[in-house]
């Protein structure tokens, strides 16, 4: 997929709708109750602003980029409140030519977004994040996916504990700074490249942290 012009004077910029912008989402509640749980979450979210659509294996959400970001962020925040161990996987999509994308020109500029302003939960997260730009290039010009993913890490140590692992990047930190962090390079990178996906899996609560400050009191060394 060509990388677009965005000389202003060329095109209006396109917008969320058009350019196909959402996401998907799971929740996996560690407990006997997980329906509850999941069902509490999804009905404490304020959807006014989002479409969504949940069925057997995930929740879609449509709108712009921050009332979708907002909602994902305003689910999992309620999911964790109670303290149940919760895993979630998180997929944002911008610019899919398998959505109305595939009408747009070449030069249709990509709009810059500000990224979202999300309250802090109090809730520590944990996280695996990967991000693909998928820029295909253009005749002339090699795509070049590794300067917009490097590019989005240095993005992300803005917002939390970034560091390297098998295939992903782990983040750490409150929910609001893991999320915001995934939001923020997806955001960064969707200024230069039309079709950009992010997928991140959350914890919180995570029963290993018990061992972590047991270990930690004992003084064990890690």
């Amino acid at each position: 997929m060509s990388t677009p012009v965005t000389a202003p004077d060329r095109r209006a910029a396109a917008t969320a709708a058009e350019l196909g912008v959402g996401a998907r989402f799971s929740l996996h509640p560690a407990s006997d109750d997980a329906v509850r749980v999941i069902l509490d979450a999804l009905a404490h979210a304020d959807r006014d602003r989002v479409t969504v659509t949940t069925d057997d294996v995930s929740t879609l959400v449509r709108g712009t980029e921050h009332d979708v970001v907002r909602y994902v962020h305003d689910v999992l925040a309620a999911a964790g409140r109670d303290g149940t161990h919760v895993a979630a996987h998180v997929q944002l999509s911008r610019g899919c030519p398998g959505e109305v994308a595939c009408a747009l020109p070449d030069d249709v500029v990509l709009s810059a977004v500000a990224p979202p302003d999300l309250p802090p939960t109090g809730l520590r997260a944990a996280a695996h994040w990967a991000l693909y730009p998928l820029d295909d290039g253009t005749p002339g010009h090699p795509g070049d996916h590794m300067r917009a993913i490097e590019q989005a890490i240095a993005v992300a140590r803005a917002r939390a504990a970034v560091s390297a692992s098998h295939f992903v990047t782990r983040l750490d930190g409150d929910l609001a700074d893991v999320l915001g962090a995934v939001a923020d390079a997806w955001l960064a990178a969707a200024r230069h490249v039309r079709h950009v996906v992010a997928h991140v899996t959350i914890t919180l609560h995570s029963p290993s942290w018990a061992g972590e400050a047991a270990g930690d009191a004992a003084g064990v060394d890690r």
